[in-house]
Parts: structure tokens; sequence; C-alpha cells
């Protein structure tokens, strides 16, 4: 039968993180659904013969390692659309998909045709809920977050949002045909999921937290935490400028200004900056 799904991984090195997060989509209970591409964009601990031994059925791209997250992403995307994907689940390897991720995925996509579903992040230490997606207010360059809204008797089915990360983001292939891919020119790393999904909305796109797929993942194994971990002025410095930092300014004026409607746009931009070089000591 046709693959309905195929889950693109970008990777660089973090084999442990791979491994785990592969073996959990094996043990999908819709797992005839998927295909898996692995962007292995140089990796140097052994990744590669980790996938070779241990998972011969996923497809790995093997590059170079200077492609960050966008472009990874963006050549699984094509290498997909090229064999007939109907849907491209992009996906972090720091993700432990739980047994039914998939198959709920699958059921609100049947309910929501052309609709974006991303899912709700559970703390793998924790095992509590942290990130069920967000609502922009533009005017002061501020989000609300579900969880902090929603009862708990609420958080399940689906809600929409204004944007979602592209960790276990599930995407019909129309919003390609309409929108193309990931912008990897402007935004190479941080930024283009969201930018991605503003976009798709804009177009018409419903963008919604799916409450009932979940995945378990690692909040400070993002490489913008661990500058906030030890904070000191080289890593204030990579915060704000660097291609892996959260508060890169030139890549958050990207997206501001493609995003962001016109009146409200010299008041997002000021607090926004405002927030990125103060907000990196307060948190």
């Amino acid at each position: 039968m046709a693959f309905l799904v195929y889950t693109i991984i970008p990777v660089h090195n973090r084999k442990e993180f791979t491994r785990n997060c592969l073996r959990s989509l094996q043990r999908q209970t819709v797992s005839d659904r998927l295909r898996i591409i692995v962007v292995d964009d140089g990796s140097e601990d052994g990744t590669d013969e980790m996938l070779a031994a241990e998972f011969p059925e996923v497809i790995v791209l093997r590059v170079d390692g200077n492609l960050f997250w966008t472009a990874a992403i963006n050549l699984g995307i094509r290498h997909a659309l090229a064999h007939g994907a109907e849907y491209v689940l992009t996906l972090n390897n720091d993700t432990v998909a739980f047994e039914n991720f998939l198959e709920q995925m699958l059921f609100w996509a049947s309910l929501t045709p052309d609709s974006l579903l991303g899912a709700l992040d559970i703390d793998i230490k924790t095992g509590k809920p942290y990130y069920g997606g967000e609502r922009v207010d533009w005017k002061w360059s501020t989000s609300r977050y579900l969880l902090n809204e929603l009862k708990v008797e609420d958080q399940k089915g689906i809600h929409e949002v204004s944007l979602f990360p592209g960790r276990g983001l599930l995407i019909p292939k129309i919003v390609f045909e309409t929108i193309g891919l990931f912008e990897e020119g402007k935004l190479p790393h941080y930024l283009a999921d969201y930018d991605f999904t503003q976009m798709a909305r804009r177009n018409g796109f419903k963008v919604y937290c799916n409450y009932d797929a979940k995945l378990y993942t690692y909040p400070e194994e993002g490489g913008d935490p661990k500058l906030r971990k030890r904070k000191n002025f080289k890593n204030y410095f990579l915060h704000l400028f660097s291609i892996r930092g959260g508060g890169n300014l030139k890549n958050f004026t990207i997206y501001t200004l493609r995003n962001c409607p016109s009146k409200y746009l010299m008041t997002s931009l000021f607090v926004g900056y405002a927030r990125r070089m103060v907000g990196y000591w307060l948190k």
C-alpha cells in the first residue's frame, strides 16, 4: 500500500536521541502508514552506522553538515513529495512519540482536512505538559499560551493556534503546493517553522494543537536553552547573533517584517528587541 505519512527528522550527532525517537516510531499503532526520512547533516558520532544496523527501513539522506534545520527539513520534504507523500510530519530527534501519536494525528486529520496539526509536548522528566500551542498578540509581541488558559478537563481534542513549531507538525501536501517550502534563505534555523505556519494561516489553512497526540520532549536540550542555562556575555552574544541563538535579532526582524500586521509593526519590533535583549538575563 502507499504510505500516507512521511516523517522528516533532521539530525546532527546526538545518536541516542535519534535511536529513541525512531524506536518510538516503530511502536506506533499505525506504523504501516508511516515512512521515515532522516536527514543526517554531517553527524560524526556513528549515527550513520547505527541507522544502517538498527533501522534499515529508514531512508537516510546524508549531507555535509552545513544545512541547519530549515534546509535539512526542506531536503526531506522534497524527497517525500517526489515519492508520493500525502502528508509530511516534521519531527525533531529529541522527541519520543506516544504509541498512539500517529493514530491520533490521522484521526483528527480525517476530520479537519487541509489543516496543520501540531502535537502536545510532554516534559519527559516531569511527565507534565509544557507546550500546547499559543495565540499571538502582535501589538505587544507576546503570546497567550493555551496551557495557561485551558482547564485540565479541556486539554483534549484540537485547539486553534496562531503558529506552531516544527517538532511534531503534520502538514498536508496541499499546503506545500500552495505556499511552497520553509524559508531557508532568510530563516536558516530558528523561526522558519513559526513563519511557515503563519503563512499557511494567511492562505486559509487552519493550524491546531492536537492535545490527543503527545510527544515526550527534552525542553533543556535545545540550543538556546543551553545558552540561557550558563549565563555569560559570550552566550549572551550567541543568543542574540548566532544562527542557533533563539533571540537572534536579525531572524526576529525578518520574521516580524514578514508576518506582523503593519499597524503593529513598530511596537512589535521595539518590544520584541527589548524582550530578547533583557529577557536573557531574567529567565
